[in-house]
């Protein structure tokens, strides 16, 4: 594990520029293009255009039945009204003929009431009617009951399998964005936005979709109701909407730009605690606890400011309609009596009307308390979007037919550089025949690791090209490329699995007997046969329970399992001791017979026997030759040589 686990600097003159997540707070930052990002978000549901139209057809048929049933209980209040107005007056007389009495006698306002109800003097409640409604009532709730449930299980349907789709871009996406894309991104920064921002997107999709649409229905059908019931009191109603939509319009803008932070936020600090995870055991050793802690206390302070504004001020939506909602039922309720008292309408039809008020209120409230959901999850999306969209390595060209690899590598006039304005590498020219090992040295930023990462096409070359065999790797897939080469690195990767497993990784299939011969070969056999579980004991994702150099010997094992045309091995043996690097060599010259290899040291000790030793300065080869011939030249080889050998002198002494 190397310091840059703990501390990542800055670029350094020969490998690729990395760049540290923005600490400092700012202003909050808006939505770069919400309405293109909602209309992108919902394109995704286009492939499960069947399931979306079931939902609303389920969702229309549901909301149908719910507006029809205040409408219906309303008649049942006025069947109870009428019976209990009826009892009170005598039998034997028309209602007309009641209502005349009733004028008769100075009662205008019993008369009016009487007026505008449905009843028979002399008769009490009718039971039957009464029952027959309540009856169709409780079928009609049910209905919408049942409605409701398929059209939540098809909009769970429709947005899981469009949100499964999304992960698997991003997945794909993942795999072809070059090099320099992950150089430049915290990689706590990219899984917060192939997981959290991803699941986040999901939540809002389904909280808010079927809720959305089942809400506009609602609206929609609930206002036609209160207008078949009363113009004058739908009107009323309507007079509250503007001023809903003023007021979630208004809230709604203050919000974004917070939604926006708390997700760029919580991007940082999954980076920061992937980063210190990652190297706990250096910042403990080094004492840094306190420094760890600090910086994530400034992004956990950052993200609780952000969260707290973003979802306080969204949450004024709610109570802000609820009280236009408590302001418009009390508008209904007192001019709706009057209206009953004048007899221009029914009890029931007042009763019916208010439930509508509610129910016109509700989705109402619903649709602006989403705001902060659809805020939330537009933020997520454009940050995944903006992962979609990043620029992608150079496209694979076909298959080229080639014959058996031989292994013969040329960089002809090779240039490259990182930066644009930073020159790395200028018209390098090598050949390494079939069967050679070319050793590569210098000091740190000489562009070692980036003669490797452009033969292997991590990069590709700004200049010149580098070809295989006498075929420009340009022309080649990467994958055909890469299918011919081994690389063993300093930094050692091993994943949650066995150790068969972790060995078997370097081919397809390969039987227990093949990875006991790579084993066996990369010494690591000798240590596997001292754990319990021998090859099948499991290593955590860390391969926290070997030994570093026990981790370097497997990986080493793989490449031996891979046999590779071409081998690369980038400090390789950094991690063994002195008697395991004296197995590892042997082994690797086995290894390397008949194969075209590149070793990368800088313990000199280890690359005397390489066919061609290169040594590189600011992205050029200054020398080349055998050791013999290096040393005797007395050049930059000599000087590195002889430092490493005083050096050796004075640690012995």
């Amino acid at each position: 594990m190397s310091d840059q686990a703990v501390r990542r600097p800055g670029p350094p003159p020969g490998g690729p520029p990395a760049a540290r997540m923005m600490m400092a707070g700012g202003p909050p930052e808006k939505l770069k293009d919400f309405k293109g990002s909602t209309k992108r978000l919902l394109a995704m549901l286009k492939p499960q255009r069947m399931f979306v139209g079931g939902a609303l057809v389920f969702g229309a048929a549901g909301v149908f039945l719910s507006v029809l049933g205040p409408y219906l209980l309303g008649h049942g209040t006025d069947v109870i009204f009428s019976g209990v107005i009826g009892r009170m007056l005598p039998s034997g007389v028309s209602k007309e003929q009641a209502v005349e009495q009733l004028r008769a006698g100075g009662e205008n306002a019993r008369a009016d009431l009487i007026s505008g109800v449905d009843v028979v003097p002399g008769q009490g409640i009718d039971f039957d009617r009464l029952g027959q409604i309540l009856m169709w009532v409780a079928l009609i709730y049910v209905g919408a009951w049942i409605f409701g449930v398929l059209q939540g299980r098809l909009t769970s349907r429709a947005v899981q399998a469009a949100v499964y789709d999304l992960r698997q871009q991003v997945e794909e996406k993942l795999g072809r964005l070059p090099l320099s894309y992950f150089d430049k991104q915290a990689r706590g920064e990219v899984l917060s936005r192939a997981t959290n921002d991803t699941d986040n997107i999901a939540q809002t999709l389904q909280q808010t979709f079927a809720q959305l649409v089942t809400a506009l229905l609602m609206i929609v059908g609930v206002l036609g109701m209160m207008f078949w019931i009363s113009p004058l009191l739908a009107l009323i109603a309507l007079v509250t909407v503007p001023v809903s939509i003023l007021l979630t319009t208004r809230i709604g803008k203050r919000s974004q730009p917070q939604f926006v932070a708390q997700w760029k936020t919580t991007g940082q600090l999954n980076g920061h605690i992937e980063e210190m995870f990652t190297g706990h055991t250096l910042v403990k050793v080094f004492g840094r606890q306190g420094e760890a802690a600090s910086v994530f206390q400034e992004h956990n302070e950052r993200l609780y400011a952000s969260s707290f504004r973003a979802q306080f001020i969204s949450g004024l939506i709610q109570p802000a309609m609820m009280f236009i909602s408590n302001f418009n039922y009390v508008l209904v309720a007192v001019i709706g009596g009057l209206r009953v008292a004048s007899g221009t309408l029914t009890l029931g039809e007042v009763q019916a009307f208010i439930q509508y008020s509610r129910q016109f209120s509700q989705p109402l409230t619903q649709v602006a308390s989403m705001a902060n959901l659809v805020q939330s999850g537009v933020a997520s999306a454009e940050r995944v979007f903006a992962l979609l969209d990043a620029d992608e390595q150079s496209p694979e060209p076909p298959v080229v037919a080639m014959p058996a690899v031989r292994g013969r590598i040329a960089f002809e006039d090779v240039s490259f550089r990182y930066l644009p304005d930073k020159p790395l590498i200028e018209g390098l020219n090598l050949t390494v025949e079939p069967g050679q090992t070319v050793a590569i040295v210098g000091p740190t930023g000489a562009g070692k690791t980036t003669l490797v990462n452009l033969l292997m096409r991590f990069y590709d070359v700004t200049g010149g090209r580098i070809t295989l065999d006498g075929v420009d790797i340009a022309t080649m897939p990467r994958e055909q490329l890469r299918e011919q080469i081994g690389m063993v690195l300093q930094d050692t990767w091993l994943f949650g699995g066995s150790i068969s497993e972790n060995i078997g990784y370097g081919a397809d299939s390969p039987s227990p007997e093949l990875i006991r011969h790579a084993a066996e070969a990369a010494h690591v056999d000798g240590f596997v046969r001292t754990l319990p579980d021998g090859y099948d004991t499991v290593l955590d994702e860390e391969g926290g329970n070997v030994s570093a150099g026990q981790k370097q010997l497997v990986t080493i094992a793989r490449a031996f399992l891979a046999e590779p045309s071409i081998l690369i091995l980038d400090e390789a043996t950094s991690s063994v001791d002195t008697r395991t690097e004296v197995l590892i060599q042997r082994a690797m010259a086995t290894l390397r017979s008949g194969r075209t290899s590149f070793v990368i040291a800088h313990r000199l000790s280890t690359i005397r026997d390489a066919d061609v030793i290169l040594v590189m300065e600011d992205g050029t080869i200054v020398e080349q030759g055998t050791h013999d011939s290096l040393v005797a030249a007395g050049g930059a080889y000599a000087r590195l040589y002889s430092a490493q050998f005083a050096q050796a002198v004075v640690e012995v002494d």
